[in-house]
């Protein structure tokens, strides 16, 4: 999907070596206007300023992952549909 859409990939992170505290994630919600929240195969969209740290937590108590970036959006959890979306543009 990277390579068809012609995504680069600027910063990467592992969500188990060095997963998300909520301080980074306090960081990443200000540099942002807008969150897709993924679970499963549905997806909300939410303004940055609506999203709780809770709410972009899965069931084991961490953040879902991954967490992608693309100018001022921010997909958190998988779903292939948003994450092509949001890479398309």
């Amino acid at each position: 999907m990277l390579e068809r859409t012609r995504a680069k990939v600027v910063e990467e992170r592992s969500a188990k070596a060095a997963p998300m505290n909520d301080a980074d994630v306090k960081a990443l919600l200000a540099s942002v206007d807008e969150v897709v929240v993924a679970k499963g195969r549905k997806s909300v969209t939410l303004a940055a300023g609506e999203v709780t740290l809770d709410g972009l937590k899965g069931p084991t108590g961490g953040y879902r992952a991954p967490m992608v970036r693309v100018g001022r959006k921010l997909l958190v959890g998988f779903n292939s549909e948003a994450l092509e979306a949001l890479l398309a543009g």
